[in-house]
This record gives structure tokens, C-alpha cells and sequence, in this order.
């Protein structure tokens, strides 16, 4: 299949013994970026892709097609494998397996499933899980939907800083019994409580952000988590950037005396001018 490349390269980085951090994409131009400055994987959170494509925060109101479409246009960019932030799967165990059949065919290497309630529930202010037994049927819904096996199904709780490292537990255990290819955690804040999630499970763990006192690699690799999440920091960069590009225009500074813009050779490697010229040569009869 067209991306299984992509997909084992995933299963690769969970087999392994490495701890992986991998590149925050949400476009095209990010995902090439990335690709190009040979990061072993890409990470399409929720958060940043309802920013890429709202400009809202993240509160559940991207849907699925936006997301899938914004996955596609990235799979279309780059040869990167990416793992995508499915969140709750967009309803209950009948939308997750639809939206299993939007990410795998939009490209996806992998995607997480959570248990987090979403959207936020009526007069409740904080965040909210749903029960144990729906967590499983999602995850379930999610391994039977796959066309292709390679496609990486990860099962994911926030349990850890919104019940408990006890229920953390239970969750992660539930979940691996179904047969899920790794576990993702967030909320994690000690390395007592990492160590006893490790301890409790055997599947290849993801972290979804760390205290600085658990960024060291090597001890995460220790710990069996092969991915380690490190925020979304291009976006926000991405932000600022423009942000200030277009005040200075908007002050009356010429165009010519902004500072920190891309040069046209990162350009014109990013958008793969030198291909493009080269198939207008071959296909339009050009020459430029």
C-alpha cells in the first residue's frame, strides 16, 4: 500500500530501544521542513491542528474531515511518517472506526485514541474520562476498522493527573489486553509514576510532555517509552513571526528592511522549486 513505508518506519521506532522525539508538523510547509532536517517522525497534535486550521483553541471543535484533509495535504508533501492526535475519535466506538478509515486513507502512520469526555460535558469545569468499558469498545472499534495492519493504533489516558496512577493503570492494562501496538500517557509528573506504569505494562509507551527532570533520553528509553512529545513550539514560533512581520508593515517599515524572513534558497527548497522547474522542462516543454 502507498504509505505502509511510512507506517513500519513507526513500528520500527516502537521496537527499538531509542527514545524518538519527533518534529510538531500541522502543514505542508512544516511537514517538508521537518523532513528535510531528517526527523524520524512527525506529531499532528489536536491542539495545533485547531489552531492550523481554526485559529481556535484546542476544545474539540475541529472536525474529523478538517483534520483528515489537513492530513492528507501534509501525506501529499512529504514522505514523513506522522502521528496523528485523533482525540476521542469524534463520538463514540461507531466514529472512531470512521475516523480510522479517514486517517489511514488520508496517509497517517499512526493515531491515538484518548478517553478523555469530549467535547467538555454540560456544568463541568474539569476534565472528565469516560468509563473504563467505552474506553475498550473505542479501542477495539479502532483495531477492527484498519485496512492495512501496519497502520499504528495507539491507546491513550490522561488518567494519570485526572483520577489516578491506579486507574492510569487499569486503563493502560485494558487496553493492551486488546491488542493495541503501543500505550500514550499524559499527566505524568514524577518518575515514580512513570516507573510504576512501566512496570505494570509491556507495550512500548508514549509521553505526551514531561518536568525537566525526566527530558534525559536514556532514561526514558530505561522506561520503554519510545516517543517523547516536545510541545508545539514551531507553531507558536511560526506565530510570533508572522505576528511581528506584519506589525512592522502595518508601522510603515519597506518590505525590503524586515528581518529573520526565509531566503528564496530555503524557499525554493521547501516548495521543491527545482522539481517543479524541471517537470515544467519535461511535461510544458519550458525552459526556464
Amino acid at each position: 500500500m502507498a504509505f505502509r513505508k511510512r507506517r513500519e518506519a513507526l513500528r520500527s521506532i516502537l521496537a527499538g530501544s531509542a527514545c524518538t522525539r519527533p518534529g510538531s508538523v500541522y502543514d505542508a510547509t512544516s511537514i517538508r521542513i521537518a523532513w528535510d532536517l531528517g526527523f524520524e517522525l512527525g506529531m499532528f497534535g489536536g491542539s495545533v491542528a485547531s489552531l492550523a486550521v481554526l485559529g481556535d483553541p484546542d476544545i474539540a471543535l475541529i472536525t474529523l474531515t478538517e483534520l483528515a484533509e489537513q492530513m492528507r495535504r501534509m501525506s501529499r508533501a512529504a514522505e514523513l511518517p506522522v502521528l496523528v492526535d485523533a482525540d476521542h475519535g469524534y463520538g463514540n466506538a461507531l466514529n472512531v472506526r470512521r475516523t480510522i478509515e479517514e486517517l489511514e486513507t488520508a496517509g497517517a502512520a499512526g493515531l491515538t485514541i484518548e478517553d478523555t469526555l469530549l467535547p467538555q460535558a454540560f456544568g463541568q469545569s474539569g476534565t472528565q474520562l469516560i468509563p473504563l468499558e467505552e474506553g475498550v469498545g473505542k479501542v477495539k472499534a479502532a483495531l477492527a476498522a484498519r485496512r492495512d495492519a501496519s497502520l499504528v493504533v495507539i491507546g491513550r489516558t490522561g488518567a494519570v493527573s485526572i483520577t489516578s496512577l491506579d486507574d492510569a493503570i487499569a486503563r493502560a492494562r485494558a487496553y493492551q489486553a486488546t491488542g493495541v501496538d503501543a500505550l500514550f500517557f499524559t499527566g505524568i509528573k514524577t518518575r515514580t509514576e512513570l516507573e510504576a506504569i512501566a512496570a505494570a505494562t509491556t507495550l512500548p509507551i508514549v509521553l505526551g510532555g514531561a518536568p525537566e527532570d525526566m527530558s534525559d533520553p536514556l532514561y526514558l528509553a530505561s522506561q520503554r517509552v519510545r516517543i517523547a512529545l516536545q510541545g508545539h513550539a514551531p507553531f507558536a514560533a511560526a506565530t510570533q513571526a508572522v505576528y511581528e512581520t506584519l506589525k512592522a508593515l502595518r508601522e510603515g517599515l519597506p518590505p525590503k528592511a524586515l528581518k529573520g524572513l526565509a531566503s528564496s534558497e530555503l524557499t525554493g527548497r521547501v516548495t521543491r522549486e527545482a522539481e517543479v522547474r524541471a517537470r515544467s522542462r519535461d511535461f510544458l516543454g519550458l525552459r526556464n
